[in-house]
This record gives structure tokens, C-alpha cells and sequence, in this order.
């Protein structure tokens, strides 16, 4: 009987005390939910992920009639994978490159291609891998959902540079992501700028945009998206570009969520986010252009930080990368941080003078410099 009295009550300690572990951790995680990031956080990241070491182009077009954009890196076997976007003209489509270093790539071909069709995204398919897993320094590779890899695009049906109503679109497939074949998309829109609850900040046209599975549901929903969109209250057309959120418990039904952008300078642009997580602290890359306080400065990479992906911390120091070198002496954006072995890689587009524009980037340690280089005219 005293056996069983005292296994009795220490069972009842036992469970109290995991009782108080668990309260505390979830008054943690309520204390971090919409904090702010403190100063010496944000610091320690910058020292984590800054890349002063430009080893230079890694991509370019195979003449000046076409630009590439926009590098998203995943890694299937011992090959990595770069998705990026090419503007020939006409509009966008999105590519594929292999590389076993990092630094050497080769074109593969195309995944998501034009379409001489009445469709709603004939012109334009930017595209933008989703559902990748988070963890810095990880294994960077694609999750399946549904038993489908799934992707991202802005698209539109209006030919030239980011031309007509651009909107939101979702593309998937059921087979090998690191091999070239045209993906599905779905027959609609999933967000566009003339929905009936468009935003002041998104009423006018649609760009990137990014999806992460948030298995803890931070808002109450498995899947969400960063955009980055155009819009005024009053005059859309001339609004400023910010970074704004969608969830979805299906990643084909999408709604806005919020009432205001997550990463809004007010003006010019900010955009293209890229999330990544570093313990309990999400990381967004996401670059910045002609802003108020930074006319004449071209584009440049920046970071923000958050505990719950909803409210975000804004970087106050140095960009991470900023236009230096005659490859990017007029811009140097749209991020894709990748950490391998040690080592932090940086890509970036690059555009010079010559409006040439290819995929560059920037190491943690010094690794040499790269003998490719835009065509000369």
C-alpha cells in the first residue's frame, strides 16, 4: 500500500512538473509572438548571413535580348537546382540549371513555358519554388504536399516587361522537380489585384511571391504566402511595392491575411521575400529600391527578422549586398541565401549600365573570383 502511495504521488509530481514545462514554454512563445526583435538578435544574424565576398557572376544570358532573374536554389541528391526566370521580349518563363558546386551552373531548359493560348497567364510565368524546408543551413530541399511538388508564379496575358495585370498563380507536379518538363497550373488566378477584397496595397498589380509550410500554423493556417504587390488607396498605378501575406489550407484556395503590409517603406519597392529559420527566429530576405530616403542607391539587399512570422523586425544597419562591381553597379537584389558546408552563398540578380542582367553572387569566406562575364558590346 505505501508502494503504491508514493508511486501514486509521484506520478501526480511527475505530471505537474511536465504541466509547468509546457506553461512555461508556451509563455515563451506568447512573450515572442509579436515582439520585436531585440538590437543585439538582429546584430548576430547580420554576422551569421553577411557575404562580403563578391565572387561574381555564376548565370548569364546567352545574348542581351534576354535577362535572368530571380534564383531560387533547392538541392535533390548530391546536385543542387536553381529555378530563375528569363525576359526575352515577350514576357517571362522559368528555367532550370543544375550545378554539383554551387558556383558552376548549366542550363537545363525550360519548366514553365509560353502558351500561344487565350489563357490568363499566356505571356508571363515567373516562377518561384514553394513549400521548401526552412531550416538554415539545412538540406534545402522541396517537401511534396498531396504528393505534389508545388510552385508559385506571378502571370499575366499582356506581352513586354512586367506588362498588363499581373497576378498570382499556382503551378504543381507529381514528378522529379530536378528534371525538366513543364509543370500544371491551375486554370485561375489564385490572387489578383481586382478581387473584391483586394487591399489599398495590392489593388493595382502582383509580383513574387513565396510559399512556406508554417507546420505550427502561426496563423492558424498550414501554408503561407509573401507577396510583393502594387496598390494606393488613391492612385494604385503610382502606389509604393510592399511585402504583404496569404494562407491557405489547401495551397489552392488562398485569402489575404491582414490589413496591412508586413514590410511597407512607403515608397519604391519592397519585395521578393525569402524566408528561412534560424532556431526560433524566421529570417526574410528581401531587397529594396528607390526608397525616399535612399534616391540615386539603385537596389539592394536587406533582412528582417520575426518570432512569428506575422510581425517582422526591419534591419537598421549595412545592406548584405549592394551594387559595388561593374556586373551590379545598378542593382544588385532579389536574394536567395543558402548555407553549405560552412560557407553562406548569396545570389542575386545583377544589372549593370548596359542593362544587362544575370545571376551573381557573394561568399561568407573568400573563395576566388569568377571568369564569367556579360557579353561585351
Amino acid at each position: 500500500m505505501v508502494f503504491q502511495f508514493l508511486t501514486m504521488n509521484n506520478t501526480k509530481k511527475f505530471l505537474i512538473l511536465i504541466s509547468t514545462i509546457l506553461s512555461s514554454v508556451l509563455l515563451t512563445q506568447a512573450q515572442e509572438a509579436g515582439r520585436k526583435v531585440p538590437d543585439n538578435i538582429m546584430q548576430q544574424v547580420h554576422e551569421e548571413v553577411k557575404t562580403p565576398y563578391k565572387y561574381g557572376l555564376v548565370m548569364i544570358p546567352p545574348n542581351d535580348s534576354k535577362k535572368l532573374d530571380c534564383p531560387t536554389i533547392f538541392k535533390k541528391g548530391k546536385n543542387w537546382f536553381m529555378t530563375y526566370i528569363i525576359f526575352d521580349g515577350r514576357g517571362y518563363e522559368t528555367w532550370l540549371a543544375k550545378s554539383k558546386d554551387l558556383l558552376n551552373w548549366t542550363n537545363m531548359g525550360r519548366i514553365m513555358s509560353f502558351t500561344d493560348t487565350t489563357t490568363w497567364d499566356s505571356n508571363q510565368k515567373a516562377g518561384y519554388n514553394a513549400l521548401q524546408d526552412l531550416k538554415w543551413g539545412g538540406n534545402y530541399k522541396l517537401q511534396r504536399f498531396n504528393d505534389k511538388y508545388w510552385m508559385s508564379y506571378f502571370g499575366g496575358n499582356t506581352r513586354g516587361y512586367e506588362a498588363g495585370l499581373l497576378s498570382l498563380g499556382m503551378a504543381f507536379t507529381d514528378k522529379d522537380p530536378s528534371r525538366v518538363h513543364e509543370w500544371q497550373r491551375l486554370d485561375s488566378p489564385i490572387l489578383k489585384a481586382t478581387d473584391k477584397d483586394a487591399r489599398w496595397y495590392d489593388n493595382s498589380t502582383m509580383y513574387k511571391c513565396s510559399v512556406i509550410w508554417d507546420k505550427d500554423k502561426n496563423t492558424g493556417h498550414p501554408f503561407i504566402m509573401y507577396y510583393n504587390a502594387r496598390g494606393d488607396s488613391i492612385n494604385p498605378a503610382r502606389g509604393a511595392e510592399r511585402i504583404s501575406m496569404a494562407v491557405s489550407d489547401d495551397m489552392v484556395k488562398w485569402k489575404r491575411y491582414g490589413d496591412t503590409p508586413v514590410i511597407n517603406h512607403h515608397k519604391g519597392i519592397s519585395g521578393d521575400a525569402v524566408i528561412q529559420k534560424m532556431g526560433n527566429l524566421y529570417v526574410m530576405f528581401y531587397f529594396g529600391a528607390f526608397w525616399k530616403e535612399r534616391q540615386g542607391e539603385g537596389a539592394f539587399n536587406r533582412f528582417a527578422c520575426s518570432y512569428d512570422l506575422k510581425t517582422w523586425t526591419d534591419w537598421q544597419g549595412v545592406d548584405l549586398i549592394k551594387p559595388s562591381e561593374p556586373y551590379d553597379e545598378t542593382f544588385a537584389h532579389k536574394s536567395f541565401v543558402v548555407k553549405h558546408k560552412g560557407v553562406v552563398y548569396h545570389y542575386y540578380c545583377a544589372v549593370n549600365k548596359k542593362e544587362q542582367r544575370g545571376i551573381a553572387v557573394a561568399t561568407s569566406k573568400d573563395i576566388g573570383k569568377t571568369t564569367l562575364m556579360f557579353a561585351t558590346k
